[in-house]
């Protein structure tokens, strides 16, 4: 396998360090309570000290560190080929609000920056959906048309300034991109100057909803709040049942460096080629850092490195002046009708709130749910509160719902028919990791780096499926509903809230501490 230079880790991550909060150690009352310091959490935060609320940010790691520090930031109202699709399901009013509520969120980041003196890295530029396949350029027309029908800046074209020739794209004026950790830390900044109270590696376990509500942490803590905001990226509390209508996927990230004239001016995405995103990035005087998407997958389907290496051998290919610096990965859900769930958590639900779904749009859409968000709970309407309620089922997302899952049900069951992954501890070669039969338990087991093997449950906390190896990122995945874990067992993301549970190996070997 071919190895390349550079960090496994986020460009945005290395070149915006924040400030540590604190853990919540003792109880705490405030308004609002917001779980989870993403994108979505920390502008519903944000949003709702300036509306005058007293406000709570509860993150179980590090602000604007997670799924947030790991996306490709592009801020847009072009979300692949979705308007003819929403105008289908939701007609032509709902792929209107959809329109203007992610367009107003381009404008709105522009406007805070420019308020708070933020410099994101902000740049406005045009978007491009294209395809070069001749065969999808229909396709691609009927895109453009319900774009301009849903009031955006769109047009069918065939030039781009790719530097590979395209069948047809549809371009989207106005569109922006930014460092997302620079804009997101300096909003941390002043919803603390405002009052507002920000805690870190402090992850909620428990919630009690009612009149107030009561949040327990991992730690024993309670937080009472009249109203509550899910903002997990995935929900970590199961009552709504959005597990059975949410499909994890992850997609690899390659970051290299480009002579500023080869910047190919834009941001780009094709769904063919199991998708390719490129974007550019400010990078030195000279330089631009190009940013290339794709190779989407599900948590725990393998193959991790290999996808990353045909990923960085795309981008050479198409980019051959190009010099490799970063790589990493992304993760985001989908809803099974690609609209995001942003309001009431659940048809009983008066207080709890969530945010969730973003399909892999999660700036326009994190911003959006803090505007919405902030509006539900302050008693504002906003014109699309109906599309993106919680609540709804439309007959459209029953064949979604069936496959999604019916691949969670394929790995729940069919997992569980394998005798195991490696037939003994010893196959497992240094570095790597497998699920192995273990005194008739399966058991995920790593092996370090100096040959030791770590042994913890091979079934995951949150509803019990059997988790794979990623071997690029070193990390237990469910296959399921998404969740990761450290080789250790410890949480990485959710929906679940509790650890790998810690196994001992034949000889007194186990997890390590």
């Amino acid at each position: 396998m071919t190895r390349w230079p550079g960090s496994y880790e986020s460009y945005w991550m290395e070149t915006a360090e924040g400030p540590r909060h604190p853990g919540l150690t003792g109880d705490l009352e405030v308004d609002v309570a917001v779980v989870g310091g993403g994108v979505a959490g920390i502008c519903t935060a944000w949003e709702l000290a300036r509306a005058g609320r007293s406000v709570a940010l509860l993150e179980a790691d590090r602000i604007a560190a997670g799924v947030t520090g790991y996306t490709t930031a592009k801020l847009s109202s072009q979300h692949g080929l979705v308007y003819a699709q929403l105008r289908k399901s939701f007609g032509a009013e709902g792929a209107r609000r959809y329109a203007r509520s992610q367009q107003e969120a381009v404008e709105y980041v522009e406007r805070v920056a420019a308020e708070l003196g933020i410099d994101c890295d902000l740049e406005r530029l045009p978007g491009y959906a294209y395809v070069e396949s001749a065969e999808a350029v229909d396709r691609l027309r009927a895109e453009a048309d319900a774009a301009r029908e849903a009031g955006l800046p769109a047009s069918f074209v065939t030039d781009t300034g790719l530097p590979y020739p395209v069948a047809g794209a549809v371009r989207f004026e106005e569109q922006a991109q930014f460092h997302p950790r620079k804009y997101l830390l300096a909003l941390v900044a002043d919803l603390v100057g405002q009052g507002g109270k920000v805690y870190e590696r402090t992850r909620i376990v428990s919630l009690h909803e009612g009149e107030p509500c009561r949040l327990t942490t991992e730690g024993g803590a309670e937080v009472v709040a009249r109203d509550v905001v899910v903002a997990t990226h995935y929900p970590v509390f199961d009552r709504a049942l959005m597990f059975s209508r949410l499909e994890p996927h992850r997609e690899l990230v390659v970051a290299a460096t480009i002579p500023v004239d080869r910047d190919p001016g834009g941001m780009y995405l094709t769904p063919e080629q199991n998708t390719r995103s490129v974007r550019t990035a400010p990078y030195g005087e000279d330089q631009r850092l190009l940013i290339v998407t794709g190779e989407k997958f599900k948590p725990g389907t393998g193959e991790v490195s290999e996808r990353h290496e045909r990923l960085a051998a795309w981008t050479q290919e198409r980019f051959p002046y190009a010099r490799i610096t970063h790589r990493w990965a992304a993760q985001d859900n989908s809803t099974t009708d690609q609209v995001p769930y942003v309001g009431r958590f659940h048809p009983g639900a008066r207080h709890v709130y969530v945010a969730t779904g973003f399909g892999g749009w999660g700036m326009s859409n994190g911003v959006m749910s803090g505007r919405l968000l902030t509006a539900h709970i302050t008693g504002e309407e906003l014109p699309w509160a109906s599309l993106y309620d919680p609540r709804r089922l439309h007959p459209r997302e029953a064949p979604s719902l069936l496959k999604a899952q019916g691949s969670v049900l394929k790995h729940f069951v069919g997992d569980r028919l394998r005798a195991s992954h490696v037939d003994s501890v010893e196959e497992i070669a240094p570095g790597s990791g497998a699920v192995v039969r273990i005194g008739g338990r399966r058991c995920a087991v790593y092996r370090d780096e100096s040959g030791e093997a770590h042994a913890v449950s091979a079934r995951c906390t949150h509803l019990g499926c059997l988790v794979h190896f990623n071997d690029a990122e070193r990390a237990w995945e469910c296959p399921c509903h998404g969740s990761r874990f450290d080789t250790d067992g410890a949480v990485i993301q959710g929906p679940a809230v509790r650890p790998l549970e810690p196994r001992v190996l034949p000889g007194g070997t186990g997890a390590s501490d």
